[in-house]
């Protein structure tokens, strides 16, 4: 096992760090003039701005943790997830982006309250807080603090994961959107070469790709999963990752929210591609490791420690800093999406109607405010996350109980003009109650055994199911009050004219078959 003890200059390399992004926080403080500027930075982000920080805001501190950590356990099924957001980009960015976009929205629970009625907005909302909080900055709090514990084992978790919370907070307070995205590109670039290195240093450690095919079982080299898979069955592949998937990235408020800042739909469907493209070097950089992690440590007592471990094992004095602050980043990026989000979302979703005369600034301090409350209840509940098997299956199970009733409200609604507010209010109360009570008879009681991948599907069905049936029942009204708020084939048909003039490179739906064609070729591959 290797001596977790930091030199001098790894030390200062993580500290610069730190300085740096506190740095750009106080510097872009000063350039949020009003709520536009503040939330959704004054919808003026462009393309590659975008993409890496979805990428970064998605491959936070748990997903990196989490992924090596579960490749080490179950195997590389884990990759799943990743290949199959390549896939679910596409399809937000050619069919719903420019939905949102057109509507001019700020959060996705305003956009559900102008497609149904205010109910699911407040709905949506609170859903929307909840896993933000309790889950994914509570989980990227925990997992940075695993890696610092090691460091420093006399400090206690959670005086860790305030000094972390502390750090993120301050820039993403002072700075919003346009602070968390500019230091979600830098944040990036670390990760990537952070996890570059350690891949290539432990392929040469236990001898390169050959070694590892040599000494892993195919099982764990593969990502078709017989059904009784504990990680990814191929059954919940199809049924529930793409179910996830779409939550996470066509309806989740802390990452669609850098989309709602393109300067235009070409610019948010760009980034949004751009990510997808991103989301595919994980398997290498992230998902290798661990697998590599099962011939260097096989005794190791919990999956989430491979990656601190490889880390600190084989990375020389320098590059350990410049990594360590790489994983670092990945923390803050994580947490300052979330705490971004969440302000927005109570902001715009509650306080703004509810104090209609507020100027634009008092909006900015309010949403400072939230933030900080926020920031407080996810430190506390953090240390919670240890019952759960890891870190991953710990973001994974929550929402597979939580999100099928959302994934269902956007959908439906989107593509099916004649789904009403009255349908959209049923599915959510049968969602809810469904969801509960599955949650403590499986995960709290024990009473009977269901993978979480085949639970998301259930619910999905349960969810929609009931809001077609309550639509034909009480259909929606004015139907010219919801024109804006779906997909029509007559737009689509319309852009075809304007892309004929574009150069290919420049076609977005090009660009979708080109990285369509990708992520298939890596799942025919590694199959």
């Amino acid at each position: 096992m290797p001596d977790f003890q930091l030199e001098t200059i790894d030390l200062m390399i993580v500290i610069l760090y730190f300085i740096g992004m506190i740095a750009l926080g106080v510097f872009l403080s000063t350039r949020s003039k009003d709520a536009e500027d503040y939330f959704l930075a004054g919808r003026g982000m462009v393309w590659p701005f975008i993409g890496l920080s979805l990428f970064a805001s998605n491959i936070s501190s748990t997903t990196l943790v989490g992924l090596s950590g579960d490749a080490y356990a179950i195997g590389i099924s884990v990759y799943n997830y990743e290949w199959m957001a390549a896939i679910i980009l596409i399809v937000f960015a050619v069919f719903f982006l420019p939905i949102l976009l057109r509507n001019q929205v700020y959060t996705i629970p305003e956009f559900l309250a102008g497609r149904y009625d205010g109910r699911i907005r407040i709905y949506f909302s609170l859903l929307t807080l909840f896993l933000g909080i309790v889950v994914e900055t509570a989980g990227s709090l925990f997992a940075g603090a695993l890696v610092i514990q090691m460091v420093l084992p006399t400090v206690p978790l959670w005086q860790t994961m305030t000094v972390l919370a502390l750090i993120a907070g301050f820039y993403t307070l002072t700075g919003g959107l346009t602070a968390v995205i500019l230091t979600d590109a830098v944040q990036a670039v670390l990760l990537l070469l952070g996890s570059m290195i350690i891949t290539i240093v432990a392929l040469d450690q236990v001898g390169g790709v050959g070694a590892i095919l040599d000494r892993i079982s195919p099982e764990k080299l593969s990502l078709l999963r017989p059904l009784d898979d504990a990680g990814v069955p191929w059954l919940g592949l199809l049924t529930g990752v793409p179910l996830l998937g779409f939550y996470y990235w066509a309806t989740n408020q802390a990452i669609v929210q850098r989309a709602l800042a393109a300067k235009t739909v070409d610019h948010g469907r760009w980034g949004a591609l751009f990510a997808g493209a991103l989301k595919l070097l994980p398997l290498f950089v992230m998902v290798l490791p661990g697998s590599i992690a099962i011939l260097l440590y096989p005794d190791l007592e919990r999956s989430d420690l491979v990656y601190p471990t490889l880390m600190f094992d084989l990375l020389p004095t320098g590059l350990l800093g410049l990594t360590l602050a790489g994983f670092l980043a990945a923390i803050m990026s994580q947490i300052d999406s979330a705490l971004n989000s969440a302000s927005t979302l109570v902001t715009m979703d509650f306080i703004r109607p509810a104090k209609p005369n507020l100027s634009s600034r008092q909006l900015m301090g309010v949403g400072r405010l939230v933030m900080a409350g926020f920031l407080i209840f996810a430190v506390v509940w953090a240390p919670f996350i240890a019952n759960f098997r890891s870190i991953f299956a710990y973001l994974q199970t929550m929402f597979s109980y939580a999100v099928p009733p959302v994934v269902a409200l956007f959908l439906v609604g989107v593509l099916w003009p004649r789904a009403s507010a009255a349908g959209a209010f049923a599915s959510v109360v049968v969602g809810l109650a469904a969801g509960i009570s599955a949650f403590i008879a499986v995960e709290l009681l024990g009473l009977f055994k269901l993978h979480f991948l085949y639970m998301a599907p259930l619910l999905f069905v349960l969810c929609a199911a009931t809001i077609i049936i309550i639509s034909l029942i009480r259909p929606q009204r004015d139907q010219a009050a919801i024109a804006s708020y779906l997909w029509r084939s007559e737009t689509f048909a319309a852009e075809s004219a304007a892309l004929a003039v574009k150069p290919l490179w420049k076609n977005y739906r090009f660009q979708a078959l080109a990285l369509l064609a990708a992520a298939s070729a890596v799942m025919i591959v590694f199959r």
